[in-house]
């Protein structure tokens, strides 16, 4: 059974939980819900959370563990001297759960030969990153099997746990039964875990980096991570000759970050100084969704458009004459596209500061016998200039962040070079390709993607944090 169908099921029972709940309350005060100590809408919710709350829980939790625990089976009785030449068992059993995947797509027996499951398996289009060998083939089916398995148990369990919490529900309903407080209550609750799922996510996306950085740098000087001026990975073994210094790929996430912002900070403000001060009703009604669309353009439009308009255009008419470089994949490239991306994100926070300077300073000013331009001058954007300050900084660490328009416009050249013409790349494009392909997850080559998380991420969290910083520092200077 599918998840699809299981929540579908649990969503019948959670219904007949709180129609049954609902009618055995108006059933105990004959019909008369006055009577009744809460509304009969809260007796049918509270049926329907205790159905549906403890079942949806088990299912969160059971859809976690077992992938972990059918890893954890099938690798304990793979035959460690079964392992292809240079390989680990990590990459073993990504060939292990594609073939499973393989054969439950093609709903496949489960005698097959390793020849047959071999043919198969490439008519399903699957690739593995070995050849396919008996023990890999009998690790598949003890997979599927097991998998298979665990998901009866799964959804029996769910199902039974949520008929107990509804009959359980229905059978303590009475009209003197405080529904109302109890599903209150319940809410809270579940407000409460909403809210912490952001918290919980946030800090295990910052452990899980902290770990596995830790674990790069006791196969790799840090030393040599953070000062080296070579970014040159060998994928021939374990740390087989690599170089993996970060100031190349900083020096190309600072290098392009800069230009696009040179790009979209005057544009930006620009525009929002225009909207707010001097545009009318209709026109600002029309230009400001018409800026903002560009925040809605997928990234990779960008990167195509990049690639295929803007780098020819600058190559042709200023690399190539200019004698700066013969690429259409440059810094400069990848720095007018990204700063076009960014002119909503300053466009909007700026005009939504500007509008949210007192109209009265604007009065006192024009009063004392200013222009319109010198109260816009020498009023109103500096009364607004630190939360302008914290908009470019966030603008700011929407460029740090941005992978596709650097692939397709800047290219995969890690260097330092003063050339705005000349390819260079960033940190966020180089932990996709660490972590591309079926590489030793233990490797440098491949941990140092998580250093180099890390470090985009202390980065970024500095410049929020200033943002926000300027921003309160500037509502108590003016409230």
């Amino acid at each position: 059974m599918t998840i699809s169908w299981l929540f579908l099921i649990l969503l019948a029972v959670g219904t007949m939980a709180f129609l049954m709940a609902r009618g055995r309350a108006l059933a105990s005060v004959d019909g008369d819900a006055r009577n009744l100590h809460s509304l009969p809408i809260y007796y049918g919710l509270n049926g329907l959370l205790t159905a549906l709350t403890p079942a949806l829980a088990l299912l969160a939790v059971w859809l976690i563990v077992q992938p972990i625990a059918i890893d954890a089976s099938v690798k304990g009785s793979f035959p460690i001297g079964a392992l292809p030449e240079g390989g680990t068992l990590d990459l073993v059993m990504s060939d292990v759960r594609r073939v499973a995947d393989g054969l439950d797509a093609a709903d496949a027996p489960d005698a097959l030969s390793v020849e047959e499951a071999a043919t198969l398996l490439g008519s399903g289009g699957v690739a593995l990153g070995t050849t396919l060998t008996t023990e890999v083939l009998t690790a598949a089916q003890q997979y599927r099997d097991s998998r298979s398995t665990m998901n009866l148990f799964m959804v029996v369990a769910v199902l039974v746990l949520a008929l107990i919490g509804g009959a359980w529900a229905v059978m303590r309903t009475n009209g003197d039964f405080r529904a109302r407080n109890v599903v209150e209550r319940g809410v809270l609750v579940l407000l409460i875990a909403a809210a912490s799922i952001a918290v919980l996510t946030t800090l295990g996306i910052v452990l899980s980096m902290i770990f596995e950085a830790t674990n790069f740098f006791r196969q790799y000087q840090w030393t040599d991570f953070f000062f080296s001026t070579t970014w040159k990975p060998s994928f021939s073994g374990r740390g087989g000759g690599s170089e993996l210094g970060i100031l190349p790929l900083l020096w190309g996430t600072l290098y392009i970050s800069f230009i696009a912002l040179v790009v979209a900070v005057p544009i930006g403000l620009f525009a929002a100084i225009y909207l707010s001060e001097y545009a009318g009703p209709k026109f600002r009604s029309l230009a400001k969704p018409m800026i903002e669309i560009l925040a809605g353009i997928p990234t990779i439009v960008y990167g195509l458009f990049a690639l295929v308009t803007v780098g020819p255009l600058l190559r042709d008419a200023i690399a190539s004459p200019l004698g700066l470089g013969n690429s259409a994949s440059s810094v400069m490239t990848a720095g007018l596209v990204m700063g076009v991306m960014l002119i909503p994100f300053v466009s909007s926070l700026s005009d939504d500061i500007i509008n949210a300077v007192p109209q009265a300073m604007r009065d006192g000013s024009l009063g004392l016998g200013a222009t319109k331009s010198e109260t816009i001058r020498q009023v109103i954007v500096p009364a607004a200039l630190p939360g302008i300050v914290g908009a470019v900084l966030l603008a700011a660490s929407r460029a740090i962040g941005e992978t596709m328009i650097v692939v397709l416009g800047a290219g995969a050249a890690a260097r330092l070079d003063l050339n705005p013409f000349e390819a260079m790349t960033t940190v966020t494009v180089k932990i996709v390709s660490q972590l591309t392909g079926d590489t030793d997850f233990a490797s440098p080559e491949t941990l140092v993607a998580f250093a180099l998380g890390l470090t985009l991420f202390v980065i970024t969290l500095g410049l929020n944090v200033l943002a926000l910083y300027i921003v309160r520092k500037y509502r108590e200077q003016y409230e």
